[in-house]
C-alpha cells in the first residue's frame, strides 16, 4: 500500500528555519514526482514545491521561492523541504504528495497528485 509519512513540523519563531521530511513506502518502483502543499485554516491547499524523479529539477510556488528548498534522496525514498526565513504567513498544515503518472514537470494543483500524507503542522510565531 502506497504511503507517505511527514515529520519535522513544529513551532518556530519568525525568521527561523525548519526541515520537513517525507518518507515514501509501498510505491511501485517506477518513476514519480513528489511535492509539498500546504493549507492554512479557511484557505485552499496551496502548491509549495515539487521535485522530479531524479531530483534534478525543482519547482516552487511564488510565495516560497528563494526561501524554501526541496530535495530528494532516492536511496531513502525521502523528500525534504528546508524552510528558511519563516514568517506568520507560512503557518499551515504541510502535506507531502506523490504523482505516479509522471517523472518530470510536476503539476501544481492537488488534483495532479494521487497519494497524500497525513500532514504535519508548522506554526510560525511573530
Amino acid at each position: 500500500q502506497a504511503q507517505l509519512v511527514e515529520s519535522g513540523g513544529g513551532l518556530v519563531q519568525a525568521g527561523g528555519s525548519l526541515r520537513l521530511s517525507c518518507a515514501a513506502s509501498g510505491l511501485p518502483y517506477s518513476t514519480y514526482v513528489l511535492g509539498w502543499f500546504r493549507q492554512a485554516p479557511g484557505k485552499e491547499r496551496e502548491f509549495v514545491a515539487a521535485v522530479s524523479w531524479t531530483g534534478i529539477s525543482t519547482y516552487y510556488g511564488d510565495s516560497v521561492l528563494g526561501r524554501f528548498t526541496i530535495s530528494r534522496d532516492m536511496n531513502e525514498d525521502t523528500v525534504y523541504l528546508d524552510m528558511n526565513s519563516l514568517n506568520a504567513e507560512d503557518t499551515a498544515v504541510y502535506y507531502c504528495a506523490a504523482d505516479r503518472s509522471r517523472s518530470v514537470h510536476p503539476g501544481r494543483t492537488p488534483l495532479d497528485y494521487d497519494v497524500w500524507g497525513q500532514g504535519t503542522q508548522v506554526t510560525v510565531s511573530s
